[in-house]
């Protein structure tokens, strides 16, 4: 019997020993002993075999899982309600994984991580256990487009972890950070002026663009990157490029470096004078239009500017894009070639004939022509003949006699009309026209004939001015009563007294063909209308004055004797 009690003894202690070791909260390593539908049983030496839900292996995992197979599994509970023991694989699984992690922390190694998401203030990233990515330890300079990353794999460091709270905090920048500085040790010390090196575009500004040569910015300044004209360094380079540069200048107290392209190339202006003689013909490229002309490309890095007033000789062009566009190919004229300055001025008109030349040898002046009304201003009247050159047609040559008040009246636009050639300036690229040169001037033949001082004339009030009134007299001549000839009294304004439309009759006083004017005045007219009624009151007041006293004699007079003799 003692011995009896002994053996369990010993049982029981021997019981207590195997299964001390299998802790609640430990991770041990077990068999599979079989693979159901929704577990797998794992033997791990305990009294009772263990369960691991199905769902805790992906489904590529649970696929290749075999009987026997070895698992770190994670101890839950040893008894459960029903006496089960509980395991767990994927709380193993993640203590590996923080195991693992805590370990990279304190190497300062690098893991990867797959960005999962997009949250406040960063990103989500899978490293085995959700890890916070801030958003200023995403890159070296701000990233604009966060979502873009969403499901890319980089490469970061562990810069805070706590296991208990579950929390982890990485840098993708602290890497690039450390990358960089290498490769920017490694740069400085092979660095010398006139090293042709291979750059990043990394920033693009008004003046220039910022180059990353490898840890190291560096700037190609706007003037360096063409020998020709560089309107904004985006019209060349977009951020990312990869370009092969020349050193030019390496200041290592500052660190800055200054960069050349176009010096990778001999200078085009050197011999461009030679190149491009002024007078020979060209062909080039439109590549960009101002407001006062056309840049065109001859070559690469040597442009030339076709002006404005050197597109056409017949159309006044008041923007480049009426003539050319961008991309253009286009004939022109060297005119000017500035080596110093490095500039060609380039002419478009000179490549046809200039048609002043024809105007001035088919329309001597005094020849008729018709022409259609091209437009019609303050100041007269543009008139357009078949050559394709306008003429003007001046407001003050439009009519000899009648005062215009604006071309309108006589002319609209579309209308065909005829005119005399006055003036042709070739210099100045004017033709003047004449309208009333169409017929004789009457002036010179009847208006002397017609209208004589002291005649009285009556008219119609065509224009009310300040310093008089203007009378449209027959024939469409215009006579004018100076406000001193009116003869108004007090200070009444003349708008007042007189109306256009107003018929007026008037003395002229003087009529002069050289100066084409008609002197009115109202005030003689009245004075003399005045002297007549009163010359015409006094003949009739003698009239009866000597009627009255013959009346009166024959009253007094005895009454004559009759001839017949009474009683017949």
């Amino acid at each position: 019997m003692p011995s009896e009690k002994m053996d369990r003894a010993t049982l029981a202690a021997l019981y207590e020993e195997t299964f001390r070791n299998f802790e609640e909260g430990t991770i041990t390593e077990g068999r599979v002993v079989a693979i159901q539908k929704d577990r797998v049983v794992v033997d791990i030496g305990y009294k009772s075999e263990g369960i691991i839900p199905a769902n805790q292996f992906l489904p590529d995992e649970l696929a290749a899982l075999s009987v026997n197979d070895r698992l770190q599994v994670y101890i839950e509970q040893c008894e459960d309600a029903e006496g089960n023991l509980v395991l767990s694989k994927e709380k193993a699984d993640k203590m590996k994984v923080w195991e693992e992690l805590e370990v990279a922390y304190r190497e300062e190694r690098q893991i990867e991580g797959r960005i999962i998401s997009r949250i406040k203030g960063g990103m989500m990233v899978d490293i085995g256990v959700k890890a916070f990515l801030p958003g200023s330890q995403i890159d070296l300079t701000p990233v604009k487009d966060l979502d873009a990353l969403v499901g890319k794999t980089f490469s970061f460091k562990i810069i805070k972890i706590n296991h208990r709270r579950g929390n982890v905090v990485i840098s993708r920048r602290a890497l690039l950070e450390e990358s960089r500085d290498r490769k920017r040790q490694s740069t400085l010390a092979s660095l010398t002026e006139g090293q042709l090196i291979e750059g990043t575009v990394k920033n693009i500004t008004d003046y220039g663009a910022f180059l990353d040569l490898g840890g190291i910015d560096g700037l190609l300044h706007i003037t360096d990157m063409s020998w020709g004209r560089v309107g904004h360094p985006s019209d060349l380079f977009s951020v990312g490029d990869k370009l092969e540069v020349l050193v030019l200048k390496y200041d290592r107290e500052t660190g800055r470096i200054s960069l050349g392209l176009k010096q990778k190339t001999p200078d085009p202006w050197t011999d461009i004078a030679t190149k491009y003689p002024e007078g020979s013909r060209v062909r080039g490229k439109v590549v960009s239009l101002t407001d006062y002309g056309a840049f065109v490309e001859l070559e690469p890095g040597v442009e030339g500017l076709v002006h404005v007033s050197e597109m056409s000789w017949t159309h006044e062009v008041r923007h480049p894009s009426r003539m050319v566009s961008i991309g253009d190919i286009i004939e022109a004229q060297v005119l000017h070639v500035d080596p110093q300055g490095r500039k060609i001025s380039l002419g478009m008109k000179q490549t046809a004939p200039n048609p002043w030349d024809i105007i001035q040898e088919r329309y001597p002046v005094g020849t008729r022509i018709e022409g259609k009304v091209k437009s019609v201003t303050d100041f007269g009247t543009f008139v357009g003949l078949d050559e394709g050159i306008d003429g003007l047609i001046h407001i003050s040559d439009m009519s000899w006699t009648k005062h215009i008040k604006h071309p309108s009246e006589l002319f609209k636009k579309g209308q065909r009309v005829e005119a005399v050639i006055l003036r042709i300036d070739k210099e100045k690229e004017r033709l003047s026209l004449g309208y009333k040169q169409l017929t004789p001037d009457p002036w010179e033949t009847e208006i002397p004939m017609r209208y004589h001082v002291g005649d009285i004339v009556t008219g119609t009030v065509s224009k009310v001015a300040d310093f008089g009134v203007f009378i449209e007299l027959d024939s469409e001549v215009e006579g004018l009563i100076h406000i001193s000839e009116i003869g108004q009294e007090g200070h009444a304004r003349l708008e007042d007294t007189f109306k256009v439309g107003d018929s007026i009759t008037a003395k002229i006083v003087k009529v002069d063909c050289e100066e084409r004017k008609i002197a009115l005045s109202l005030r003689e007219y009245l004075q003399q209308a005045a002297s007549e009624e009163l010359e015409a009151f006094h003949a009739t007041q003698g009239d009866v004055d000597h009627s009255i006293g013959r009346l009166a004699q024959h009253k007094e007079s005895p009454t004559p004797p009759s001839s017949e003799p009474e009683g017949q």
